[in-house]
């Protein structure tokens, strides 16, 4: 998710262990713990884009980050005035929670996750909420301001973020739920055009859920839809080659490396000698048309071969006009 929104969540989380025992330093510390996770940014300074589709939201949103970030931060917690008369353990809880509850809410987006790092490298992603969610940040906004404003007494104020967490939590199951009665939506669209597939994709796009994006992988082709949840009025079912040959002029372990990151949702063109990959797992910006054709999104990675050697870089298209 956003920044914003995590830091929120963090605070939210924080205020909801520690409110009554440390006030809005709690809130205000558990914002800054939230954001730990996202540091991993840092390391595009040392690492290239290409280096970096694996790191980034690798190590730092995994399972076993959060334990053992979380046992750190509450040893550092421990030493500060702010904290003091508060028992260890409650500050573990703390300190785990604020970093956990971030990686899994980015579980929830497209990108996603590897969440079981060091064991297992596969990205974890429930595909279910935009990056970008006012309806899922406002009740946490509005719950911590009027938890950390003196509006009401001191011992319930604290009850009014507790009530944005609940609503949020809701809706984020709502998203799920959601998910899976436009999957089934989308699939009945594609039996009824007898479109035969082995993976169906479902991404939101833009604000509450409304409006999704059906991906369908086939044999040697993707085809892509839009759904809208309030109108029987849907876009067009437009077809793309995966291509998957053109994979084969680039290195090996860099064409895996691009199946991985795309979990398998892709297409692939040959542009001026150069091999273009559209990843459909994390570029959903819809259909664009450019040069008097299609593609399926407007990111693009590309790579060139000279002398055995494949160069990564990445693009984004403009449409036509």
């Amino acid at each position: 998710m956003d920044s914003i929104t995590q830091g929120v969540l963090g605070a939210a989380v924080g205020a909801a262990i520690l409110g009554k025992k440390t006030g809005q330093r709690g809130a205000a510390t558990g914002a800054v713990i939230a954001t730990v996770p996202d540091l991993d940014i840092v390391l595009y300074l040392f690492y290239d884009k290409y280096e970096m589709l694996s790191i980034h939201r690798g190590l730092s949103h995994s399972i076993i980050f959060s334990i053992l970030g979380g046992f750190l931060v509450a040893i550092i917690l421990s030493k500060l005035k702010w904290f003091h008369g508060i028992k260890f353990r409650t500050l573990i809880l703390y300190s785990w929670l604020c970093l956990f509850t971030h990686i899994i809410l980015d579980a929830f987006t497209a990108y996603g996750t590897q969440l079981f790092l060091l064991f297992s490298n596969s990205r974890v992603g429930f595909d279910s909420i935009n990056v970008v969610d006012p309806v899922y940040t406002a009740p946490l906004i509005i719950g911590l301001f009027f938890s950390v404003c003196d509006f009401t007494s001191y011992t319930s104020k604290f009850r009014f973020n507790n009530y944005g967490l609940i609503l949020s939590s809701i809706y984020l199951i709502f998203t799920l739920i959601n998910k899976q009665n436009v999957k089934t939506e989308i699939s009945k669209i594609l039996s009824e055009e007898n479109i035969e597939y082995s993976d169906l994709l479902t991404i939101p796009v833009g604000i509450a859920n409304l409006n999704w994006y059906g991906v369908a992988k086939g044999k040697d082709s993707i085809y892509m839809m839009k759904y809208y949840i309030f109108s029987s009025e849907n876009s067009s079912i437009d077809r793309f080659a995966i291509n998957e040959n053109y994979l084969n002029q680039i290195d090996k372990k860099i064409a895996d490396k691009m199946r991985w990151f795309a979990k398998g949702f892709y297409t692939v063109d040959n542009v001026n000698e150069k091999i273009r990959l559209f990843n459909l797992q994390v570029d959903m910006r819809g259909i664009v048309t450019y040069q008097n054709k299609k593609a399926p999104t407007r990111g693009y990675f590309e790579f060139s071969v000279e002398n055995g050697k494949t160069t990564f870089s990445s693009g984004s298209l403009k449409s036509d006009k």
